[in-house]
Formats: C-alpha cells, sequence, structure tokens
C-alpha cells in the first residue's frame, strides 16, 4: 500500500472533492466532529473560513489534488530549517541545580500547586471568593523551582491524566509564563504578576458545567458558546479579589486573543492584545497541544513547537514566538531524538549557549535493537571528553514504543 500524499493549501484552493486531512488548528477552533473527511459541501467550506482557519492538510490520495502545493515533507523541512536558524541566544545564568537534584523539590511544587488550584477552584463553585494570599506563596514557590531548574518542572508537568488536566494546565502555564518572562528579561515584579495570571487564567472553567468541560466529544456550537465565556466568567471572578493587579486581569480576560482578530471574548486584533496577553495565549496552547486527553493524543513537544511557528503567520506574533522557541529550547527536556551513532537518546539537560547541543542520555541501539546502560553525554563537548556525538532528528516515542519521561525516571 502506498503511502499517501498529504500537501498543504490555502483555504482560499478549497474544493469540493478535497480530502481534508488536517485542519491544521488547535481542537477547540475545529468546526467539526470529524478530523478526516471529503468536502462534499460549500457549507463546510465556508465553516472552516468562518472558524479563522488559514490553511489546511489535504491527502490527495483520497480526494483532489492541487498541483502546485507543498508536501507535507517539504514544509516540514522547511519549518525545521527556520527553527534551527533560532538555535542560539546569549547564554543565561547558570542552572543552580541539576534536573535530578530539583526533582524532588519539583515534585513537592507540583503537587502543592495542584491541590492549591483544586481548593481555589471548588471554592468558587461554592460561592467563595479566591484569596491572594493563598496564590502568592504557590507562585513563589514555582519560582524557586524554575530558577532552580527550569526543566524539572516543566518537565513533570507534561505527565497529566484526563483527570487532573484541569488543574495541572493552570499550574503549567504559570510555569511557562514564569519561564518565558525570564527568559525575556522582565523585571521580578512582572514576572510575579504574570505568573499569578497564568495560575488564575482558567479560573472561569470552574462555573463551566463539567459535561462541557470533560466531554469526550467534539463540543457543539451552543456548548462551545459556553466554554468560549470562561475568560469573561475568570476576570470577573478575579475582579472581586483584594489586592489583584491588572496583568492577571489582563491575562484571565485575553489569554484567547489571536493576532488575525479571529480570537475571544473581544475579537482584539494585532497590538491590541498586551505583551504578555500575547505570551500567555502562546503558553496556553503550548501546553494545551502537548497534553494526552480523552479526545486527542498530545504533540511532542518538537511538533508542538512546529505547529506554533507555522500559526504565527495568523494567530501569534512571529518575534514572540521565535523568543517563546528560544526559551523552551529546539530540544526541551524529555525530547526523544535520534543520533548520529545510531542510538535513541532523551534530552537531559538544555545548552542556553547552545540548543542543538543539550545533554543527552542514550538508552536504546537501534543498529542491534537491545536497550544499553543509560548513558548521559553532553554533545557540546567532543569525543573523549563526555561528548563525540550528534542529534539528527526528532523521533516519536509511539514509532519506538518507547516512554522518554521514562527513561529520565521522571515517571
Amino acid at each position: 500500500m502506498s503511502e499517501p500524499v498529504i500537501k498543504k493549501i490555502d483555504i482560499s484552493q478549497l474544493k469540493l472533492g478535497m480530502y481534508i486531512h488536517d485542519l491544521n488548528c488547535g481542537w477547540m477552533e475545529n468546526p467539526f466532529f470529524r478530523k478526516q473527511f471529503k468536502l462534499s459541501s460549500q457549507k463546510e467550506i465556508d465553516s472552516i473560513q468562518e472558524a479563522g482557519i488559514r490553511n489546511v492538510y489535504i491527502d490527495v490520495s483520497k480526494g483532489l489534488d492541487a498541483k502546485q502545493a507543498p508536501t507535507r515533507e517539504e514544509v516540514r523541512n522547511n519549518l525545521e530549517d527556520a527553527i534551527i536558524q533560532l538555535a542560539t541566544k546569549p547564554p543565561e545564568a547558570a542552572i543552580r541545580t541539576s534536573l535530578h537534584d530539583e526533582l524532588a523539590h519539583a515534585r513537592h511544587v507540583k503537587d502543592q500547586a495542584q491541590k492549591q488550584v483544586v481548593k481555589m477552584m471548588q471554592d468558587v463553585r461554592l460561592g467563595k471568593a479566591i484569596k491572594l494570599d493563598e496564590v502568592e506563596p504557590v507562585v513563589e514557590g514555582i519560582t524557586s523551582s524554575i530558577l532552580s531548574n527550569s526543566s524539572a518542572l516543566t518537565s513533570l508537568l507534561r505527565i497529566k491524566t484526563g483527570d487532573d488536566y484541569t488543574f495541572l494546565h493552570s499550574v503549567s502555564v504559570c510555569a511557562l509564563m514564569i519561564t518565558f518572562c525570564r527568559s525575556a528579561g522582565m523585571n521580578k515584579e512582572t514576572i510575579r504578576q504574570a505568573g499569578i495570571g497564568g495560575l488564575l487564567h482558567d479560573m472561569g472553567k470552574s462555573m463551566i458545567p463539567d459535561n462541557i468541560l470533560n466531554k469526550p466529544d467534539k463540543l457543539t456550537d451552543k456548548e462551545f458558546d459556553i466554554m468560549r465565556q470562561h475568560p469573561q466568567i475568570g476576570y470577573n471572578l478575579m475582579e472581586r479579589m483584594p489586592g489583584i493587579g491588572p496583568i492577571p486581569l489582563d491575562i484571565a480576560l485575553h489569554h484567547h486573543e489571536r493576532m488575525d482578530g479571529n480570537g475571544y471574548p473581544e475579537k482584539l486584533k494585532s497590538r491590541e492584545i498586551s505583551q504578555l496577553s500575547q505570551m500567555a495565549a502562546i503558553v496556553d496552547v503550548y501546553d494545551a497541544i502537548t497534553s494526552d486527553r480523552c479526545y486527542h493524543k498530545g504533540m511532542t513537544a518538537a511538533q508542538a513547537l512546529r505547529r506554533l511557528f507555522e500559526w504565527s503567520d495568523f494567530h501569534f506574533d512571529p518575534q514572540m514566538i521565535h523568543a517563546f522557541i528560544r526559551c523552551v529550547g529546539i530540544y526541551p527536556v524529555g525530547t526523544l531524538v535520534m543520533m548520529e551513532s545510531g542510538h535513541l537518546a532523551v534530552v537531559s539537560e538544555p545548552n542556553d549557549a547552545d540548543l542543538l547541543a543539550p545533554c543527552v542520555t542514550l538508552f536504546f541501539n537501534t543498529k542491534s535493537n537491545v536497550y544499553i546502560t543509560p548513558q548521559t553525554i553532553d554533545l557540546s563537548k567532543p569525543l573523549g571528553a563526555g561528548g563525540g556525538d550528534r542529534i539528527i532528528g526528532h523521533e516519536l516515542p509511539e514509532k519506538w514504543n518507547v516512554d522518554p519521561m521514562r527513561a529520565l525516571n521522571l515517571v
């Protein structure tokens, strides 16, 4: 059976009879119950346009072709090349603690933060006010872990189940906002306020009915309208908090706005959206699409960065996406990679001075098809000095039936 030929086209090229392989959008923007289908009516094409989708991937082996359109592989290679060009950045302050030395503290911070988010959402449902003095210690704990080693906590927070997603997503967005703001050189108070905004950004979901919030299937239009109320609900709840600042309020209200005006609730465009809300939108989407949910399998970090880069044509500020990619790294901790030596490895420590040369832990020899005793090497060093290998590309864990997080002893 021949491999399908997938091509990327602008929505202006859509024709009846084309087979949609990928709508190239987040699940919340998908206006259809199906992910893949043949276009059979003009109404379907209109729905794609109305959803703010700008380009899609079609399977030309199952429907009409678009002769001059680039293939998915061509698009992917171009994106990889563009992302690799972002692979140098000024060295940041040295990491204080190794990943594994920080893990115990990071686990404690994660557990305490999750418990606090659960409590706050339960309190809101009971009509109780959110208390700022219960939020600030959580943000301080997350900040402390990020300052010690940002990869420890952010790696742990990529491990979610359907039951704890809503709560851990809030903790993840807080941690990523703190990391992103710190990478951008913002002052301590701005970082603190952004962290509070990240932790509380989805507080409005506490008032969304569970049958909508946790629905395993595609939301109906009516349900989607209800879901889209959560930024305004969260803003209204937080506005009553004594001492809350304008930054958390702005993030709560505007983290679903998009640069092309296709976001919500106010359909703001471009510079109408504050810098911090633009940053919150990026980290919110990044965490959402890398998380396993009951209705979709989370992308790898590498796949998610490619998507964000692609979506920056319309939905996000390209320069801000570039800054985020530099912040989290081309190869975030936990990324499965193929080495030039033929080994599978998992990225175990970033290298702020050279994003293409992190520390990796080799654990499987693909040439002899056997697991090996894990060996950590620093790719920034030459052979004989702890290095001597090179990453040749990302790998999908399901292809090799391995769990990169388990290889790092994170689970």
